[in-house]
């Protein structure tokens, strides 16, 4: 188990891959429930923004590591939070 987290922590080719792969498998795992359920957000929506948060995580990452810019991740990911919420509204508004 630790080799597979040392394997993520990386960046490379692989590793992205399987961080856009569990993203996939998590966001469809979480919206499968969801729309067994008949909740409003369903399978495709989560498959959608686990999928499009790990994208923008991942080019923070790129941007730091690869590139060399002088970046920070955090700031990204607060973005993703908050675009999330903006989701989460959304949802509420739409009942």
């Amino acid at each position: 188990m630790l080799q597979f987290v040392e394997t993520l922590r990386g960046f490379s080719l692989l590793t992205v891959i399987l961080r856009l792969f569990l993203a996939l498998l998590l966001g469809g795992v979480v919206g499968f429930e969801r729309e067994r359920n008949r909740q409003a957000a369903g399978l495709r929506t989560h498959i959608l923004v686990c999928t499009a948060a790990t994208m923008t995580m991942l080019i923070g990452i790129f941007a730091k590591e690869v590139i060399d810019l002088t970046t920070d991740p955090l700031r990204i990911a607060a973005q993703v939070v908050s675009g999330i919420g903006f989701i989460g509204a959304g949802a509420i508004m739409v009942r």
